[in-house]
């Protein structure tokens, strides 16, 4: 099977390390950063590189890991030009535009949308790592607008790089990850734009953070442009996801400022029962 990745950053760079480590798999690379591109080749995550035009018309299966606003450009395009019997996957963190971009498109049925969740903070070629996706989850949505061919292959490809997959309507996926993933960045971004304003003192912050502070912050290292691009086409969910959590975070700071023991305690009791939610 004959494979292109377009993104060759953490996501689109692992996937690619993954499947050319397989028999039978050739694995193209395709990313308009020529640093990228060379990074990729030396590293081994793809057998060569590419322009996004020859992939398209040549290869068997299409990747596209580009920042979900190239994602939503470029996939038209794309199905514009395949062959018949190619298919093409995404895998962006939103859903609903970029599935609405394609909508009543004649080669429709060639796309499969999918959002394997997994990651890291870091970005680019030298952050992608083989296994990045074992034992993780796999999203598809609108299932029945592919083919069954193409659902199929899909299937198979995240299944050989180790997922499971679960599939779910692009408003259910985009409102879903509003809460479970875009809000958890925007926190850590606001958390450690704070200690940054508050702490002028650079060196204290590295001297006296925690595991607990590292944890919380860890996130605020992501790519900028790719969670940009996520914030913006996922801006209604997680608008809703953050009046939820700006109320929550008053209710600590009225209890914290009038010194409610008790209702801190009920706050925090109440948000233990995350442990249910997640299985720990």
């Amino acid at each position: 099977m004959r494979i292109g990745v377009v993104g060759l950053g953490l996501i689109g760079g692992s996937i690619a390390k993954d499947l050319k480590a397989q028999i039978n798999v050739d694995v193209t690379g395709v990313d308009n950063n020529a640093d990228h591109c060379k990074a990729a080749l030396e590293l081994g995550l793809v057998h060569r590189i590419s322009s996004i035009g020859e992939v398209a018309l040549d290869l068997d299966v299409i990747i596209l890991a580009t920042p979900v606003d190239i994602i939503e450009s470029l996939l038209p395009q794309i199905l514009n030009v395949v062959r018949e019997d190619a298919i093409v996957i995404d895998v962006g963190s939103t859903k609903s535009d970029i599935c609405s971009a394609v909508e009543g498109h004649a080669n429709r049925s060639q796309y499969v949308a999918a959002h394997p969740l997994a990651g890291t903070e870091f970005s680019g070629p030298e952050a992608a790592f083989k296994g990045l996706f074992n034992n993780a989850k796999n999203i598809i949505c609108e299932k029945e607008k592919s083919s069954s061919a193409a659902l199929n292959i899909a299937l198979q490809i995240f299944e050989s790089i180790g997922m499971t997959t679960n599939f779910m309507s692009p408003i259910e996926h985009d409102r879903h990850l509003a809460y479970v993933s875009h809000l958890s960045h925007v926190t850590s971004f606001s958390l450690g734009l704070t200690v940054l304003d508050i702490e002028k003192d650079e060196k204290q912050i590295f001297n006296l953070a925690s595991t607990g502070f590292k944890s919380t912050s860890r996130l605020a290292k992501s790519n900028p442009n790719t969670w940009a691009a996520i914030f913006g086409k996922n801006r209604k969910y997680i608008g809703e996801a953050l009046d939820s959590y700006i109320k929550t975070l008053s209710k600590f700071k009225t209890a914290i400022e009038l010194e409610d023991h008790e209702s801190m305690v009920k706050l925090m009791s109440d948000a233990n029962d995350i442990k249910r939610v997640l299985n720990q």
